[in-house]
Parts: C-alpha cells; sequence; structure tokens
C-alpha cells in the first residue's frame, strides 16, 4: 500500500473547493461581524457611566474567558430549550463574529487608550462634537498601530473555522474527513488541507503587512 497517492490528491481537490469556499466565506463574514462589534464594544467601554462601562467590560472578559466550542454549543443546542432557533450557519458564523468581537474590543481600546490625552483637550477646545472627535481625530490616530493584530485575530479565525464541522457546517476540513472515511485514505485529503490552511494564513499575513504600512502612511506620514 502505497504511503501517498496523488491519485487520491486529484479525487479529493473538489471536496477540498467546496469546504474551502465555506471556510473563506466563515471567516471573512466573522471577521466583518468581529470587527463592526469589537469597535462597538469598545466604545461602549469608553461610556462616561460607570455602570455601563463596567458591565460591558464584565461581558466582553466573560466571552474571552469560555471556549468558543462551547459557545457554539450553547447558542445551538441550548437555545432551542428555549425556544431559540437558530440556523447552524447563522449559530457558527454569528459565535465566531461575537467571540473575536471581544478580543478586538480590547485591541480597540488598546488603541484608543494610546492616543494622547492632548488630542481630546484640543478637540474640546475647538469644539468638536464627540461624534465628529472620534470619527476625525482619535480613530483615526488609535486604528494603524492595531492593525498588525487585528490582521492576527484574522487569522486565527480562520484557524478556528474547523468548529464549525461540531454543528454540521461542512468546512473544509470536515470535508476532508469525509472523503478520508469514504475512501479509506486520510493522508492525502488531511494534507492538502494541512497545505491550503499554510497558503491562505502567508497570504493573510502578506496583506495585514501592506495594509498596516498603508495606515500608517496614510495617518501618520502625509
Amino acid at each position: 500500500m502505497k504511503i501517498w497517492d496523488w491519485s487520491y490528491v486529484w479525487e479529493v481537490l473538489p471536496y477540498l473547493y467546496r469546504g474551502a469556499i465555506l471556510t473563506v466565506e466563515a471567516t471573512l463574514l466573522g471577521f466583518a461581524i468581529a470587527l463592526v462589534l469589537g469597535l462597538i464594544f469598545a466604545l461602549i467601554r469608553q461610556s462616561r457611566n460607570r455602570y455601563i462601562s463596567t458591565a460591558m467590560a464584565e461581558m466582553v472578559e466573560f466571552i474571552r474567558s469560555t471556549p468558543l466550542l462551547l459557545q457554539v454549543f450553547f447558542v445551538y443546542f441550548v437555545g432551542p430549550q428555549f425556544g431559540i432557533f437558530i440556523p447552524a450557519w447563522i449559530a457558527g458564523i454569528g459565535m465566531l463574529g461575537l467571540h473575536y468581537a471581544a478580543y478586538c474590543s480590547e485591541c480597540y481600546r488598546a488603541g484608543i487608550e494610546n492616543v494622547e490625552g492632548g488630542q481630546w483637550e484640543a478637540c474640546t477646545a475647538l469644539n468638536l462634537s464627540r461624534q465628529r472627535t472620534w470619527r476625525a481625530i482619535i480613530l483615526p490616530q488609535a486604528i494603524p498601530p492595531i492593525a498588525p493584530t487585528l490582521g492576527n485575530y484574522f487569522i486565527g479565525m480562520f484557524k478556528d473555522t474547523p468548529i464549525l464541522a461540531a454543528i454540521a457546517i461542512l468546512e473544509m476540513l470536515q470535508e476532508a474527513k469525509n472523503f478520508g472515511a469514504e475512501n479509506y485514505r486520510f493522508i492525502e485529503a488531511i494534507t492538502m488541507v494541512g497545505f491550503f490552511y499554510l497558503v491562505f494564513s502567508l497570504v493573510a499575513s502578506a496583506l495585514v503587512q501592506a495594509i498596516s504600512l498603508w495606515l500608517v502612511r496614510r495617518y501618520h506620514l502625509q
């Protein structure tokens, strides 16, 4: 019996293609949710109301301190017991986004707190509204330094998508497992999955570096 058979490599590719499309879609949609929710969480934590900011901080800490798989299981399997029925795709993407939003919010918060206090004082002296202060002054200075960290979370989310298989979403790794079970050949399928994850991570890392450099030039070197 051959250890490696190229014929199985070509045979598994259609399976991996289907799974790869779903994996990439899950990553892009989940990360879009994480970026938006993370920023909202970070802004709420800047609230002048101590009770609101504290409640938000506790919620973020709770999400970060519990496993993603447990959160997905709770929403998808426990939710129906309370009359909450969420399709697997929505539950999986939603929890990916929410889980990583907690991490992104801490990243945003670090960037915001890194902005010099004099910037706030200058905005107040110029009588700028709070909304314009955030949009035009604070966030453009806070986001470029944290772009590499956000990019790392993007790559991390991509590598966490196999968790979706736990609620019957056929992402790439699950497709490879199904192929292996049907053909009694796992080495080619699993190896090709690893190769795809490696290539995607390297490409994503290069894109993150390019975007980070562009942001720094756009907001700091003009």
